[in-house]
């Protein structure tokens, strides 16, 4: 068998061009180094020390549950055989970025695609792509949650549904798994915590998305966030809060095309922008926000 090929993005002078990849591959596990293993040790411990009081009790029970632990990069098969039992989930093996529809097929049929390969040591702060520790400590121990792993499910199937109603439609289903899957938060009874996997890995935003006065936290609808732009190159300006899981498998179980006519009449909203009609956790100062370059 060849070797896995490590697809990352494409470094021009115009900045980062992104690099698909459909393949589905074996873990190398016998070709990390020890290198690659440090890098796993450092982010991992860095994260179990910071998450305790900030991210959500699920992400926490989960990431012990499975036996995730910091010596050594986990096998997927030792992962896979605790998390199919649970919620019939499996992790697969990828090489990189995977096309929208790949993604969504894989997600429908409860499989998640983990990247093999992990960020180098001079990326331990910030990597523009995903890697083995975003996919797999960031996304994988929510999906031992049923109610998060039905949600998961319901929504590469509605992206699936989405091909038919055009690009519009895709950029809106893109914003909701931004605010959700990767950069939400959940209401609790000891306070907002993180439940959003661009969050949980990564060390800076998990005291920014909490602590910060700058970003706006504003409570969960489903057209607000499916119409509100996002930033890719900064911290949020805006966190989306749920009240629970099952109001988000609730919100994105029901048939997506009334929404899609709904929003043809909404103007895209500026991601800093606080609404009249929102729920206000927190309503950002702004400081420190970049203008232009919303997606």
């Amino acid at each position: 068998m060849n070797s896995p090929k490590r697809v990352e993005h494409l470094q021009t002078d115009k900045g980062n061009v992104p690099i698909y990849t459909t393949g589905v591959v074996e873990q190398p596990w016998q070709s990390y180094t020890e290198t690659d293993h440090a890098v796993w040790r450092t982010l991992f411990m860095r994260q179990q020390a910071q998450l305790g009081s900030q991210a959500c009790r699920e992400f926490l029970d989960a990431t012990e549950a499975m036996g995730m632990g910091a010596e050594r990069i986990p096998k997927f098969t030792d992962l896979n055989a605790v998390l199919k039992d649970t919620t019939g989930w499996q992790i697969i093996g990828v090489e990189g970025l995977l096309p929208e529809l790949d993604f969504f097929e894989h997600l429908a049929n409860r499989r998640f695609p983990v990247t093999w390969w992990i960020r180098r040591p001079e990326q331990l702060d910030y990597l523009s792509e995903p890697d083995l520790f975003h996919d797999l400590y960031g996304h994988v121990p929510l999906l031992m949650n049923p109610v998060f792993a039905d949600y998961m499910q319901a929504y590469g199937q509605g992206g699936l549904r989405a091909q038919g109603f055009g690009p519009e439609a895709l950029a809106q289903l893109t914003r909701l798994y931004w605010y959700t899957v990767e950069f939400g938060l959940i209401n609790t009874e000891h306070g907002l915590r993180i439940y959003g996997a661009g969050i949980l890995s990564s060390k800076g935003e998990c005291d920014y998305s909490l602590n910060s006065p700058a970003p706006n936290r504003i409570g969960f609808d489903l057209q607000r966030v499916m119409s509100t732009r996002y930033r890719i190159d900064t911290y949020q300006k805006t966190y989306f809060v749920i009240d629970s899981f099952q109001q988000l498998f609730e919100a994105t179980f029901a048939d997506f095309a009334p929404v899609y006519g709904q929003l043809t009449e909404r103007v895209a909203v500026p991601a800093g922008d606080v609404l009249a009609s929102d729920t206000v956790f927190t309503r950002g100062t702004g400081e420190g926000w970049l203008t232009g370059g919303d997606v």
